[in-house]
């Protein structure tokens, strides 16, 4: 994929218990920053969400956080320097982040992060786009999801090639290089069902 201008990141709102994870987040920030890529992300000020986006904003980038009216408390969405834009509910939310990004780049995170991945991978299986997907299994973290998702497979829920829909990179210095080169989703994942 070419001339990324904008990407989305999927990334915990707690900052978990592995400090390898801050470090990712702030890499990240950096390197979009560095690149004149925009971060969309789920708005909020604390956890890794909030500590991507002021490593972005540090580093001279650009920041759109997307929340929902809710969650503005919880979340603290105020965050100085990012363009806030606040939608009605967590489906919105992510129907923006869809909207505005080029591509998506996962960071650990919990359950909010896990939906926000299995529903953007299911949109691209379904052809609804064929942005690139890449997890950062930084110290294996996603490698249940991995091994989830081959279980699909295996049970027959799936094709074999569900795989290309996401590129999988151990370090963050990856992800810009498998953004470029990610496949074109093949058919197959979505035509094997019908």
């Amino acid at each position: 994929m070419k001339n990324v201008q904008s990407i989305c990141v999927f990334c915990g709102s707690k900052e978990g218990g592995d400090p390898k994870h801050r470090e990712i987040a702030l890499r990240l920030g950096e390197i979009l920053a560095e690149r004149g890529i925009r971060l969309i992300y789920g708005g909020g000020g604390i956890g890794l969400m909030g500590i991507l986006a002021d490593s972005v904003l540090s580093h001279g980038g650009a920041v759109t956080g997307i929340i929902p009216d809710f969650l503005m408390r919880y979340e603290v969405g105020d965050v100085a320097g990012v363009e806030t834009v606040i939608v009605g509910s967590m489906h919105d939310r992510k129907n923006r982040m869809f909207e505005m990004a080029d591509a998506f780049v996962v960071l650990p995170g919990g359950l909010g992060t896990l939906d926000e991945t299995i529903e953007i991978t299911t949109w691209k299986q379904l052809r609804l786009h064929d942005k690139p997907i890449v997890l950062i299994n930084e110290g294996g973290f996603w490698e249940p999801l991995l091994d989830l998702v081959n279980r699909v497979i295996v049970g027959g829920y799936a094709h074999e090639k569900v795989n290309e829909l996401f590129t999988v990179v151990e370090s963050v210095e990856e992800v810009l290089k498998a953004i470029e080169e990610a496949p074109e989703p093949d058919d197959v994942v979505l035509t094997s069902h019908l």
